[in-house]
């Protein structure tokens, strides 16, 4: 699958993404200090589901209507880090295609996909 990981996102999962045979572009690899709607219009054009730890791209994909190919938006409190990455490797992994065009929370123990009204 292919994914954009925003500044925020830890990149052990972007390690652990690419580990896993995903293909993962990186905003701190390519274009440090992008806004946020121009990370949302990049991954868009690069059909790239979103990897985000900043709860903004949500009011940009629903309360804005910005297109988006999906986004994976992580709420792990510190007491949780130790595992994200694997936590969103195993959803990709169980979810797959599944994620496309979707909105996907993700917290320890639990996961809400939700598909975004249209553009």
């Amino acid at each position: 699958m292919r994914f954009l990981a925003d500044e925020s996102c830890d990149f052990a999962i972007v390690r652990s993404l690419r580990a896993a045979g995903h293909d993962v572009r990186a905003v701190a690899e390519l274009s440090p200090s992008a806004t946020d709607p121009q990370v949302v219009r990049l991954a868009a054009s690069e059909q790239r589901i979103l990897l985000t730890e900043d709860r903004h791209f949500g009011q940009l994909v629903f309360a804005h209507r910005q297109s988006a190919h999906g986004v994976l938006y992580l709420r792990f409190p510190s007491s949780a880090r130790h595992q994200i990455a694997s936590d969103v490797v195993r959803l990709v992994q169980q979810h797959g295609e599944q994620l496309h065009a979707c909105f996907v929370v993700i917290q320890p123990g639990r996961i809400r996909i939700t598909r975004p009204p249209s553009p």
